[in-house]
């Protein structure tokens, strides 16, 4: 197989509605500089950090069609016709079929790497690493995938079960992937040690998934390959906007990963964030020695501990926020909208986007 350097599929299509106020429908969280840098949206980085082992030409994004020119001011260094354009969302699957139909146009021999949008990395010379590892064996015709290894007896993520070796660099083999457990189950896992957290990361030819997807979703590698027949031609939008919604909305995990018989992953360590949640925002910030942690914003904290206030207003002149006696509160403010809540209710936000929608009240999401 071809030596040739890889390509990343980053997909970037989400709404993160567990972001609001931040997050909104034309400018979702992987938009939105919630990382380390206040400065670099977290595609951004996502792009910049792969870029040792993927050139950016090499870099295809594939996001919504309202997100089309937003995608495009972030990571600018795309190539234009790297950046596709969903018309639906329709869940993974769909997502990362079309993207590697796209790739194999034009590299049949291409080797992939798929990456979600809106993670964070603390070592990311240890992440590439792990990457490198997960391309060669994707090399050889084995998909496979990353997994964390966890921390805690996390039930918000799935897991990955490992077994044997599967080479000499680290890859193991996969038994199966395992659904969010509770919290007990969850406890097994950490002791015992075979289970990993699933990151959302997967390696493959592009040959091999295609063979994957036609063999277990063949209803989605039809609609694809119409797709991608009519790719270079003049009906190309026509016949895309007429076929994606129709594909079935399936993850790659349930439609693919779960049903494939042979699979490998690596394991990784490298202080990886999935950045679910204001939660998420809050564990990665610069905290002061109470836990309070101040994004943007000039905030006075008196007897407050574990605490985040986010500024995102766009105005010259800030706020002072003044934090009293409260503990373990997230504060984030925008030009329109100001959310308050207990970090540890941070996905009901998700709830409250609901209701603002059920008032008709478009306007602020």
């Amino acid at each position: 197989m071809s030596e040739r350097a890889p390509w990343a599929v980053i997909m970037a299509g989400g709404s993160g509605t567990r972001f609001w106020p931040a997050s909104r429908s034309k400018r979702p969280k992987q938009l939105l500089p919630l990382g380390p840098d206040p400065e670099e949206s977290l595609l951004a980085a996502t792009v910049r950090r792969i870029r040792p082992l993927v050139p950016a030409e090499r870099v295809v994004v594939v996001t919504g069609a309202a997100l089309a020119e937003a995608t495009r001011a972030a990571v600018p260094e795309l190539l234009p016709e790297n950046v596709l354009l969903e018309p639906v969302g329709r869940n993974t699957a769909p997502c990362i079929a079309w993207a590697a139909a796209h790739v194999a146009r034009r590299d049949p021999e291409a080797v992939i790497a798929v990456l979600p949008s809106d993670h964070t990395i603390g070592d990311e010379e240890g992440f590439r690493g792990v990457l490198a590892r997960a391309l060669a064996s994707a090399r050889e015709g084995t998909v496979t995938t990353v997994g964390i290894k966890p921390t805690r007896p996390e039930t918000g993520y799935g897991y990955v079960e490992t077994g044997a070796a599967a080479s000499a660099s680290g890859v193991l083999s996969v038994v199966r992937f395992v659904e969010k457990p509770d919290l007990e189950r969850a406890k097994a896992y950490l002791e015992g040690g075979k289970h990993l957290w699933n990151a959302g990361m997967f390696f493959f030819r592009a040959d091999a998934m295609r063979a994957l997807v036609g063999r277990h979703l063949p209803e989605l590698a039809a609609g694809v390959e119409r797709i991608d027949r009519a790719a270079s031609g003049p009906d190309a939008a026509r016949v895309l906007a007429e076929v994606f919604p129709t594909l079935p909305s399936v993850s790659i995990d349930h439609g693919v990963m779960e049903k494939a018989d042979r699979l490998a992953v690596v394991p990784g360590d490298f202080g990886w964030n999935d950045v679910g949640s204001w939660q998420s925002a809050w564990e990665l910030a610069d905290k002061d020695p109470a836990g309070n942690a101040a994004r943007n914003a000039d905030v006075t904290f008196v007897d407050a501990r574990g605490n985040l206030v986010h500024d995102l207003t766009s105005g010259a002149k800030k706020k002072l926020f003044a934090v009293v006696g409260v503990e373990d509160v997230v504060v984030v403010e925008t030009d329109d909208a100001v959310l308050v809540i207990k970090r540890d209710r941070a996905q009901d936000v998700r709830a409250a986007v609901e209701a603002i929608k059920a008032r008709g009240r478009a306007d602020v999401l």
